[in-house]
């Protein structure tokens, strides 16, 4: 009989590891950065300070705070899935940045003719959620050269929508959530962080991801991103994406659907990736824990690290 080969993520017993700070493609909280030598012009461009990740990536949080958008009888936070941001890392060329503007409808031509006349590419244009209301759409976003004229570009852009553009306040102390955010933790086998009232999880690809010749960091939005807002009496609402090669795709849209995990949108973020990334997203509302259990069976099924959080 031919051997059996063992799944990538398979985890003996569960591993609560330490929480580190999390960011996903969709929110990340502004902590207090180390200023990096030759992001202080890019951090003036756009008007805040960023947060320092490995692989000297700066990344920018701007939460669409404005948007009270509802998916159901649930009103999205910022911290779940309305969190534009933008992260730069230096390249031979002068800098690479990549992003996710969140948008809405009648902000999508102005934002991307702005973005086009500064150089500043769309890479994809879609949805996330299901049956939102207001109806918000998603613009990623690549560009190459001088970082502060990309910034530059990037804070024009964002200055025609109703994104809040003034310095941020300083992060208030991480408040109580209503979850079981430890149970949450074994379940998936990896440690998040509250942000924003949300529980946030990243788990980054186990292999490298090139783009033009470099490693394209998981702090670059590359990562799986997983989001529980409470939804109250151990419930949650989840959604976030999984990012995949196309072997994985369709294993991974089994395990979220025999969970009742409802997939909401498949395609790429990317232009030329390598290996061919897919990023599936998804949505639910119903007891956290069974939740998690499924988004398990899911990161089961896909070559991604083990013991990393972000």
């Amino acid at each position: 009989m031919p051997q059996r080969m063992p799944r990538p993520f398979r985890i003996t017993g569960y591993l609560l590891l330490p929480v580190l700070l999390l960011a996903t493609p969709s929110a990340r909280a502004q902590s207090p950065a180390t200023p990096s030598q030759g992001w202080a012009d890019v951090e003036r461009a756009l008007g805040r300070t960023g947060a320092m990740n490995p692989g000297d990536v700066i990344k920018f949080s701007f939460p669409r705070s404005d948007m009270h958008v509802r998916v159901g009888d649930v009103q999205l936070s910022p911290a779940l899935a309305l969190g534009s941001w933008i992260a730069f890392m230096h390249s031979s060329g002068g800098a690479i940045a990549m992003g996710d503007l969140v948008l809405g409808e009648d902000e999508v031509g102005p934002v991307m003719r702005m973005l086009q006349e500064g150089g500043v590419e769309q890479t994809a244009l879609h949805n996330h959620v299901l049956m939102e209301s207001p109806r918000v759409l998603y613009m990623h976003i690549f560009a190459r050269g001088d970082a502060t004229r990309i910034a530059t570009t990037i804070h024009d852009a964002l200055a025609l929508t109703k994104t809040p553009m003034g310095a941020p306040a300083p992060a208030a102390a991480a408040s109580p959530i209503d979850l079981d955010t430890a149970m949450l933790a074994r379940v998936l086998g990896v440690a998040g962080k509250v942000n924003g009232g949300v529980y946030q999880v990243s788990v980054p690809r186990a292999e490298q991801i090139m783009e033009f010749g470099m490693e394209v960091p998981a702090s670059m939005g590359v990562a799986t991103a997983i989001n529980f807002q409470p939804t109250g009496a151990g419930s949650a609402a989840i959604t976030g994406d999984f990012v995949m090669i196309s072997s994985e795709v369709n294993p991974v849209i089994r395990a979220l659907t025999s969970h009742g995990i409802t997939v909401t949108a498949l395609h790429s973020h990317m232009l030329e990736e390598s290996p061919r990334l897919f990023f599936m997203h998804f949505w639910a509302n119903a007891n956290s824990g069974a939740l998690a259990a499924g988004v398990r069976a899911a990161l089961d099924r896909m070559n991604v690290k083990r013991a990393t959080a972000r």
